[in-house]
């Protein structure tokens, strides 16, 4: 979309629509977005840590004095860089799904404090944690952690002034929840991790089937702005270019399950030449896992410190073929 640029900042959709954009879009650096109507406001996700959610909140409100605070939070999904951030909101509801809520109990900021405490001890993974997400970008400590206070299975209406924002889990698929928030009558829908704009995605959960689906249903939708969870402002071309990227990997990893190659042997076999302008190609490692888990209905093959592990050696073969 040439109209928009992709900058860090709040960015007007038009019809009391906001993104707010935090480049590069790598890890941890995600998008947000605001709902506004009769001075009501839905924020849709916060950001990785207190100082870049406080930062972003002083932004929205010296744009928009008139507003006040944010009346609901929606978390999209678990992930930390879309939910540490939440108390500082002082949201009277906050709402995810079920699914979001369940994960969020399990793996709080006070695990990764921990994690990047303990990185120095963890070889290359926590080499690659600290360069991605470690104490000089983020600060996990001291954060306290609030959760949602009104979660749902698969559809919730909310209204925000005179609009309405239709909320629909298509989870599992990036994690175990993933929530679309869409305004038909500003035809904008904020689609949290389940679209990585030119970023490779990551999936954590899946199965593909249901993040593919989640695609399908953003191409059958009136919709004219899509805000990704990471990237810049798109429109359905950059759906559809997700879409396009997973039925690839799927059906290539399948090649390589059936060949009985290991991930890693998986990973050097798929060629993503059509993806190589995209950032953090690393993120096959894990991709191409979970689609084994699917593929063989077992458990997860690695834990997630042996994929860091091995997206940071993955990584240093990209770096050195560039």
């Amino acid at each position: 979309m040439e109209k928009w640029t992709y900058e860090k900042g709040l960015q007007e959709i038009g019809q009391g629509q906001y993104a707010y954009l935090v480049p590069d879009g790598s890890w941890g650096w995600s998008n947000a977005g605001l709902i506004t109507d009769h001075e009501e406001t839905l924020l849709v996700d916060t950001l990785f840590d207190l100082k870049s959610t406080q930062e972003m909140l002083d932004t929205m409100n010296a744009a928009l004095p008139k507003l006040g605070g944010i009346d609901t939070l929606v978390n999209t999904h678990s992930n930390g860089d879309h939910t540490y951030g939440n108390q500082l909101t002082k949201a009277g509801t906050i709402i995810s799904s079920e699914a979001c809520l369940t994960e969020m109990k399990e793996r709080g900021p006070a695990e990764l404090a921990k994690l990047m405490r303990d990185a120095p001890d963890l070889g290359e993974a926590g080499e690659f944690l600290l360069e991605k997400m470690g104490p000089s970008l983020f600060d996990f400590e001291n954060i306290d952690y609030t959760l949602p206070t009104k979660t749902f299975e698969k559809e919730l209406e909310v209204q925000v002034g005179d609009k309405k924002v239709q909320l629909t889990n298509v989870g599992p698929a990036h994690t175990g929840g993933d929530t679309l928030a869409f305004v038909p009558e500003d035809r904008v829908v904020y689609t949290g991790d389940i679209i990585f704009n030119y970023g490779h995605p990551i999936m954590w959960a899946g199965p593909v089937a249901n993040w593919i689906r989640a695609c399908d249903l953003m191409l059958e939708w009136d919709v004219e702005v899509i805000v990704p969870g990471h990237g810049p402002l798109t429109d359905k071309s950059g759906v559809r270019r997700m879409k396009e990227y997973l039925t690839y990997i799927d059906t290539q990893a399948k090649k390589c399950w059936e060949a009985d190659l290991s991930v890693e042997e998986a990973v050097n076999e798929i060629k993503m030449d059509a993806y190589s302008d995209w950032i953090d190609g690393e993120r096959i490692i894990v991709n191409v896992n979970s689609l084994y888990k699917e593929y063989g209905g077992e458990d997860t093959l690695f834990d997630r410190i042996k994929l860091f592990g091995m997206m940071a050696e993955h990584r240093k073969k990209l770096d050195s073929s560039a």
